[in-house]
């Protein structure tokens, strides 16, 4: 790793690159792949190719983080995440919908492409978080952040999911969590007391890493989203949610995980009952953010 360059800065410009990469080539894997090809909510055409190109882009900031811990950490989540929303992408299997829906399949023994996202995603963000999570004095805390930590790993991965049904809407989500977990940092008691100064070093700059890895990711793809010609699909929005919720298991303390960790379980919960895109459009302030740029 070059001195010369800051590693946040690497990560956002090879998150740029990789995505531009892969996306040069949509012409042709479109025409050869037609599971690339979907009809969007507007009846129109668009390529799913933005969603690998989306996780690329990703694994390359992520193979960016600080400490063997923290850039395995951040492979798993973010590579087991853009994996599994790739095989629901391009192998869907069963009719169910929703966590309630595939949790319901499951129950009649029946395993689906989306079960398993409901499954492995959480599963892995829990094994990355273990790798984090080390401060606790005692095997039950360090398991309490660990489960914690990947819940909301997990919880946003599924969030920016399920807000990928308009040109431009996870991104510009993914851009507001971002932003609003700086912030939190700033507030007292928001960010977990490391076990040494180096430790928390580190960890500070894991977590530019994933939001720089971000801000390129989103750079290089926010265009052609927001003309509706390419989309996220499960697997970019499941990768850019994990690089996003794993920025905050880095530094975040404990409490600050549970009341993350709570809303993102109380707006999956109300995603079963009520539909996004409808309370979006009928409130101004959010009906216009959502509008921006399209």
């Amino acid at each position: 790793m070059s001195s010369r360059v800051p590693r946040a800065v690497l990560a956002a410009g090879l998150a740029a690159a990789v995505s531009v990469g892969v996306m040069r080539a949509r012409g042709r894997a479109d025409a050869r792949w037609p599971l690339l090809v979907r009809e969007n909510h507007a009846g129109r055409p668009v390529s799913l190719l933005e969603g690998p190109a989306a996780s690329a882009g990703l694994l390359a900031a992520a193979a960016c983080v600080p400490g063997a811990a923290g850039r395995t950490a951040a492979l798993t989540a973010v590579g087991t995440a853009g994996v599994l929303g790739a095989v629901d992408d391009f192998a869907e299997s069963g009719a169910s919908k929703g966590l309630r829906g595939h949790l319901g399949a499951l129950a009649r023994g029946e395993v689906t492409t989306g079960a398993l996202k409901v499954i492995g995603i959480p599963v892995a963000a829990v094994v990355a978080s273990a790798l984090l999570r080390t401060n606790a004095r005692t095997p039950v805390g360090r398991l309490a952040d660990a489960v914690l930590a990947g819940g909301v790993v997990a919880g946003t991965a599924n969030l920016l999911n399920l807000l990928d049904l308009r040109p431009g809407r996870a991104f510009k989500a993914g851009l507001v969590m971002v932003t609003g977990h700086a912030l939190i940092d700033l507030l007292p008691g928001a960010r977990e007391q490391c076990t040494s100064t180096a430790l928390r070093t580190e960890r500070d700059a894991g977590s530019r890493v994933l939001a720089s890895g971000v801000l390129g990711t989103t750079a290089a793809l926010l265009r052609d989203d927001f003309a509706g010609s390419t989309m996220l699909g499960d697997a970019g929005a499941n990768a850019l949610g994990a690089a996003i919720g794993l920025r905050s298991a880095l530094t975040a303390s404990r409490p600050r995980l549970v009341c993350e960790l709570a809303v993102l379980a109380a707006l999956t919960l109300a995603s079963e009952r009520v539909s996004f895109t409808r309370v979006i459009e009928s409130t101004p302030g959010l009906r216009h953010l959502d509008a921006l740029g399209r």
